[in-house]
């Protein structure tokens, strides 16, 4: 079983277990203490409601739970632990937890005191609405003074909160059935985690206009308490099986598949050099060169990467962290002058200034940094000739925060990372609810303008939400962490697919999934299911990918998007299952073949109804 463990996450590792809980027509699962997916006779009522504490830089601190108390009878349930939340300056939060639910409602709630100052971003709920079947419904918000606004939920993804100071929420989860969610004992407000490509509306527990980190006081007790109550018509219907098998719609359009990029960093360059036959197996027609000054990088990683791009044959995109700490003209002068020394030639130089990979929220103050004019005109005249790219060298969530001027570049790029928040294996495959929305977002903002993505990878490269990414050195399943051992498994190959499926109507010019080498590579390390040295399981992905690069792209609509995500060229069709369960899947016609990609390409009966392993892609010849 550990070996299947391997194969499919890269890790022995399991997930915590989870119950689920049961009362008439509702259900929900407890896990680690929290509820996920509160359903009403099917239907997703809320993604879930979490009492979370995060350390001063939003890192996660666990919950060691003791006195675990579960009772389930025929009308309801109830749950009572209690809860230790450890700072790393350790500090203590402990939280008395009680939890009780019945047919129409479920109630959660925490009475907390801390046994020294604690320093966090955030101690307290946190309710996940979900996005499916919302975005752009009605909505009702009662406010702390009785007010109740009627509104909608956001449709295109916005920077700032849609709505503050809330009391309550009352929402239509489906004909027939609206939910009421109140929150008691702090301020609420709520922001669009589409923005982080979480697949949810967050309602969270103190503004983010308020100081973080801060503390809370030794010996001061505090409570909150979140309840969820369901009306329904009594001829309401129930949702679909889950189990049902999933059919296809394939849809021509007049979208192209995009070229595919690989990641370069000056700390593998050893690494990537033993690696460099991966580029052309993968069909990568780019290189995306990260240099970062204020890092260290200097003339020696711009030899390297010249030496790789000699070697490939492949285009290079510098992406330039720039200082913005001397006139820009200096600045931008002497990184070409180091360019041409090291001599590489660049394709594209994509700029971003370092002080805007970091966060800022709605409401605080955005540091000093030159407008962005003037970094674009500096770079113009430090590369004559070299297309210009701009946007975010981190997540959509700071391109949408501050919009660069789209009009003074040659194309617009942002990354994306599915663990910012949540780092669960449903939550990670959950983002691709919210992917399609941030592509569409990006294109109502800049157009038909060239707009590339990456290296967007499972893992987090760089963190905008404090001070550094999480080390995880027991490779476990953590939010902002450096590394990531999904990656090296089915999971990764699944995700990699998923996600070029999600974005490839945005009609984008490179798509970026993957570095060379490392934990953010291409080339299986020590102690991987994949032997070392050979291509992890989603290199073979994008060697499909790279293989279709500019071909005619044919969406594939899938009955149950939540399951199985796929996209096709050329009468080749490739699906990804994004579970751990097995999916049967309909196809539109009887296939020639039917060949497992992270398989190695074994191939599987040719049949019209066909099943996906968990975690499996599949290469459909039709």
């Amino acid at each position: 079983m550990s070996g299947d463990l391997l194969r499919l996450y890269g890790t022995s590792e399991r997930e915590p277990e989870s119950r689920t809980l049961s009362a008439g027509d509702l259900s929900v699962d407890l896990q680690d203490g929290n509820l996920r997916t509160l359903r009403f006779r099917g239907h997703e009522v809320l993604r879930a409601i979490a009492f979370l504490v995060r350390d001063k830089d939003w890192g996660t601190c666990g919950a060691a739970i003791a006195n675990l108390a579960l009772e389930e009878t025929a009308t309801g349930f109830s749950v009572r632990y209690d809860a230790r939340f450890s700072a790393p300056s350790g500090a203590n939060l402990d939280c008395a937890i009680t939890i009780s639910g019945n047919a129409e409602s479920v109630t959660f709630s925490a009475d907390c005191v801390s046994d020294a100052d604690f320093e966090t971003a955030r101690a307290g709920f946190v309710v996940l609405h979900p996005v499916v079947g919302v975005a752009g419904e009605p909505v009702e918000v009662q406010h702390s003074d009785g007010s109740v606004e009627q509104a909608r939920w956001p449709d295109r993804i916005e920077p700032w909160q849609p709505f503050k100071d809330i009391a309550a929420i009352t929402h239509h989860v489906a004909p027939g059935i609206a939910a009421t969610t109140e929150f008691l004992g702090d301020v609420f407000e709520m922001e669009d985690q589409r923005n982080w490509t979480d697949g949810s509306y967050k309602t969270y527990v103190r503004p983010l206009a308020l100081p973080w980190p801060y503390r809370v006081p030794k010996s001061k007790p505090f409570s909150q308490r979140v309840s969820v109550a369901i009306e329904a018509d009594g001829d309401a219907s129930p949702t679909a099986g889950a189990g049902d098998a999933v059919s296809l719609l394939m849809v021509p359009t007049t979208y192209r598949l995009p070229e595919i990029g690989v990641g370069l960093r000056p700390e593998c360059l050893a690494g990537e050099r033993a690696a460099l036959d991966a580029l052309s197996v993968v069909g990568a027609r780019h290189l995306i060169a990260h240099f970062d000054p204020a890092a260290g990088h200097g003339i020696e990683a711009l030899a390297g990467y010249a030496e790789i791009a000699a070697r490939s044959g492949l285009k290079v995109t510098l992406e330039f962290a720039v200082p913005c700490q001397r006139p820009l003209n200096d600045e931008m002068s002497d990184i070409a002058s180091l360019v041409g020394k090291a001599g590489l030639v660049l394709d594209t130089l994509f700029v971003c200034p370092a002080v805007d990979r970091q966060s800022t929220p709605p409401g605080s103050v955005w540091p000093e940094c030159p407008p962005l004019e003037a970094v674009y005109a500096a770079a113009r005249a430090a590369f004559p000739g070299v297309r210009l790219g701009g946007g975010m060298m981190s997540y959509f969530t700071e391109l949408n925060r501050k919009r660069v001027p789209g009009a003074l570049l040659d194309y617009v790029s942002h990354c994306t990372n599915p663990i910012v928040h949540a780092a669960d294996d449903l939550s990670v495959m959950q983002t691709f609810e919210a992917l399609r929305f941030v592509t569409r977002s990006v294109r109502t903002l800049y157009g038909d303008k060239p707009y590339r993505i990456g290296p967007s990878t499972i893992a987090m490269r760089q963190k905008p939400y404090g001070s550094a990414t999480k080390a995880n050195p027991a490779g476990g399943r953590i939010p902002m962490a450096n590394v990531d051992l999904r990656h090296n498994g089915a999971f990764g190959a699944a995700w990699t697919l998923a996600y070029a499926a999600t974005v490839a109507s945005a009609g984008l010019e490179v798509l970026t999934l993957s570095t060379l080498a490392g934990p953010f590579g291409l080339v299986a390390g020590e102690g991987e299911a994949t032997p070392e040295g050979a291509l992890r399981p989603l290199a073979h992905v994008l060697a499909r990918l790279g293989s279709l690069s500019g071909a005619a792209l044919v969406a594939v609509e899938t009955s149950r998007p939540d399951a199985v995500l796929g996209l096709a060229a050329e009468s080749r069709l490739f699906l990804a299952n994004i579970t751990r369960e097995a999916q049967v899947v309909v196809l539109p016609a009887m296939p020639r073949t039917v060949s497992l990609i992270g398989g190695g390409g074994v191939e599987m009966p040719a049949a019209q109804r066909i099943s996906l392993p968990p975690y499996g892609t599949v290469e459909v010849l039709l």
